[in-house]
């Protein structure tokens, strides 16, 4: 059912009025999503495809362990002021509030911490976010899962190191870091200057006006500074722009390394021949013929309840939303075994959320195998994994190039509690003793 409330869309799924009853056990779960704007294409694909999945719980199996999922959408643009808008239309939502939140954009995750923590709402941000915030001590309701950026920028280098023939080749070598000038763009700057100095190599930094539809001064500015590797963390139609203009400077697209936000369908068809070759890291596969595609497509889409077209089943943003789904509903499972199947509060979900575990047993329980990492998150660890993968495209589709690539937690984890810490005395924090909390 639609409707227009406060002048912003809503699309909100409802328990009918013929099974309704007091009795009914319900969880709330708001999808905070971005259908309109530069980034749209991921803000409906990513969430468009959270919705699917909460869908497809509830028609297959009535839920989690009988307590239905009643989900409602809210548009952000991908403005952290509206994103504030949804958290706080959404917060009080359900008989027991929000069970967890998705800011739906790094912006939105700096503009709400203070907000979620005072709330005790969970945030969960799959792949994205403030990256600091992985250390639970200081951040406990934000939950930068899976993989944060500082994890994808090591494991980067990693593969570059391999390619150059190991870490002491990386010596004299220049990098050239294109980014998005906002706040996602700029994350990983902190541990890239940290690389830099281990390993000897030279990094410049170009900025990109958001939305980044003008590139041309940038991408010639990158060609006078000769670089052996070109990493670029463009986004929406600005990762299409830079392509084509990398391409008129001549700079071989195997030798630009996109973060995983440049590494989606919409990304690149749109820059025709100049994308093909172009790689970028990721922290997850795409395509294939996985178990959960077609739970979806038979539970959801062949009962005309999809929230993303058909076709996009299995691309890029729609796998990614599949994960956020899955790390929120598997949270909510987890913190089941302790507190009961009911409705859970914000509280409880982040006590699940710091008892997942996702091995690969329970990812093909979920049909889920091969699409991502175990991963293990804990009061101390929000993020519980970091593993990447490298993959590229052929003019047609992404291919896998690489392993799994282990982030360099000698450098990551140092930097996240450095960064936490700082945070921690500038609020006023004082950090929670993981060895005393169940």
């Amino acid at each position: 059912m639609k409707f227009v409330q406060g002048g912003l869309a809503v699309l909100c799924l409802l328990v009918s009025a013929a099974g309704a009853t007091a009795q009914t056990a319900e969880q709330f779960v708001p999808v905070s999503i971005y259908r309109t704007g530069p980034y749209a294409a991921g803000g409906v694909g990513i969430y468009g495809a959270y919705a699917d999945y909460l869908e497809m719980l509830n028609q297959r199996d009535g839920g989690i362990n009988g307590v239905k999922l009643v989900y409602q959408e809210c548009e952000t643009a991908y403005q952290p002021d509206r994103m504030i808008e949804c958290y706080e239309r959404q917060k009080g939502m359900g008989p027991t509030g929000a069970a967890a939140f998705t800011p739906s954009g790094t912006s939105g995750v700096y503009a709400l911490i203070d907000r979620m923590t005072a709330d005790k709402i969970p945030s969960v941000t799959v792949g994205y976010g403030r990256t600091d915030s992985s250390d639970g001590r200081i951040f406990p309701y934000i939950f930068p899962a899976v993989a944060n950026y500082w994890s994808e920028n090591t494991a980067t280098i990693r593969w570059i190191a391999e390619q150059e023939g190991g870490f002491e080749a990386l010596k004299g070598k220049k990098i050239a870091n294109v980014v998005m000038d906002f706040a996602a763009g700029r994350e990983t700057e902190p541990v890239l200057a940290a690389q830099a100095e281990k390993y000897g190599f030279e990094v410049t930094t170009f900025p990109i006006a958001p939305p980044g539809l003008d590139q041309r001064a940038v991408w010639l500015q990158v060609r006078q500074a000769r670089p052996d590797w070109v990493l670029f963390r463009g986004w929406g139609a600005a990762t299409a722009a830079g392509l084509k203009e990398a391409q008129r400077a001549g700079i071989a697209r195997d030798k630009i390394i996109g973060w995983w936000w440049s590494g989606s369908e919409e990304d690149v068809i749109p820059a025709g021949d100049a994308a093909k070759g172009f790689i970028t890291g990721s922290f997850h596969a795409v395509g294939g013929s996985h178990p959960i595609y077609e739970d979806i497509r038979a539970h959801v889409y062949a009962k005309g309840k999809g929230h993303v077209s058909e076709e996009r089943i299995g691309s890029t943003y729609f796998v990614r939303g599949i994960l956020h789904a899955v790390v929120v509903t598997e949270g909510i499972r987890t913190a089941m075994q302790k507190f009961g199947d009911r409705p859970l509060t914000g509280e409880e979900v982040r006590w699940g959320l710091e008892h997942l575990t996702l091995t690969t047993e329970r990812l093909r329980e979920l049909g889920l195998e091969g699409l991502m990492a175990e991963i293990a998150i804990t009061c101390e660890d929000h993020e519980g994994g970091g593993r990447a993968i490298m993959q590229q495209w052929d003019g047609a589709k992404w291919k896998v190039i690489s392993d799994w690539i282990e982030p360099d937690a000698e450098i990551v984890r140092p930097l996240i509690e450095k960064s936490a810490a700082a945070y921690a005395t500038e609020k006023g924090i004082t950090p929670r003793d993981c060895a005393t909390e169940g």
